[in-house]
């Protein structure tokens, strides 16, 4: 795999593929899984992807290896994947849920046994469901789809995200499911991976330091460090910054304090300090995210 032909593919790529319901950049939902690109270059997913296949197959790799779901299987992939070789039979039929990056985390924000559970999909992009399961799932693309259509409902964010929420515990137990079920021993790397973001889940408000984690863990930040992103594809930094830019969306959108009063409450030095932090990975000031 070239990784100059990697082609970054986000939430607006995918409204252009195919015939979608959708809010804005956050969530797409689309019942068209068989006009997706089928050429071999690969992509790299900006965005979460969630589908179940109701009929015929659906054939992708995912990093190099291959996968197929086949009737009542469901796929999770997670962003920063790199998938290629998709193709449908031509039977295929199913329903496909894109999430960008930022509506998802706000979704499972204080959340920890999902987004737990959500880790065991790294790696196991193919989840087989019982038919119950399978039921269950097609119910809940159908609201969601509904949702997203209504345009005319004011609250149709809040309420297709209250949605993809109670899909995602669904998602969740039968994850829990799989993983009783299972032989497979969680290697190492894999385990300090997750002691590493319950420990960010807990202390992202006060601790921004990835010493201070590799303390936490008896490793060395080197060895932390090299193991995070070998796991995650991204740096122990990324992921304490990923919780504490979300904490700060969801204080602008959803509370009325101050920018000094989040500052505070997420241990800045100031508020200044908070406003250029904020810009620098959000890319925009807290007021005009508030505002937006």
């Amino acid at each position: 795999m070239d990784k100059e032909h990697i082609k970054d593919t986000n939430i607006q790529v995918i409204k252009e593929w195919t015939p979608t319901n959708f809010i804005g950049n956050d969530i797409i939902i689309t019942d068209k899984i068989n006009l997706a690109p089928t050429t071999g270059q690969p992509h790299r997913m900006n965005f979460i992807l969630l589908a179940i296949c109701t009929k015929g197959e659906i054939g992708f790799t995912v990093d190099t290896q291959r996968y197929t779901a086949k009737t009542n299987d469901a796929i999770i992939i997670s962003d920063r994947h790199i998938v290629e070789h998709y193709h449908t039979s031509d039977d295929a039929e199913g329903m496909l849920i894109v999430l960008s990056v930022g509506f998802f985390y706000e979704t499972v924000s204080n959340v920890s046994d999902i987004s737990t559970l959500f880790m065991f999909s790294r790696n196991n992009h193919v989840v087989s469901l019982s038919q119950k399961e399978a039921d269950i799932f097609r119910s809940y693309c159908d609201m969601l789809k509904g949702k997203i259509a209504d345009t005319e409902n004011q609250f149709r964010r809040e309420l297709s995200r209250t949605l993809v929420l109670a899909m995602f515990y669904d998602m969740g137990n039968v994850i829990y499911r799989v993983q009783k079920k299972s032989d497979k021993k969680q290697n190492r790397a894999d385990a300090i991976f997750t002691k590493f973001i319950l420990l960010v889940e807990d202390n992202y408000k006060t601790e921004r330091r990835v010493g201070w984690y590799a303390e936490q863990l008896c490793i060395t930040p080197k060895y932390l460090s090299e193991t995070v992103k070998h796991v995650s594809r991204r740096t122990p930094n990324e992921w304490i910054d990923r919780y504490v830019t979300l904490e700060i969306r969801i204080l602008l959108r959803n509370s009325t304090k101050s920018i000094k009063e989040i500052a505070t409450d997420l241990c800045f030095p100031n508020q200044s300090f908070l406003g250029k932090y904020f810009k620098e990975h959000v890319g925009m000031s807290p007021s005009e995210y508030r505002k937006s």
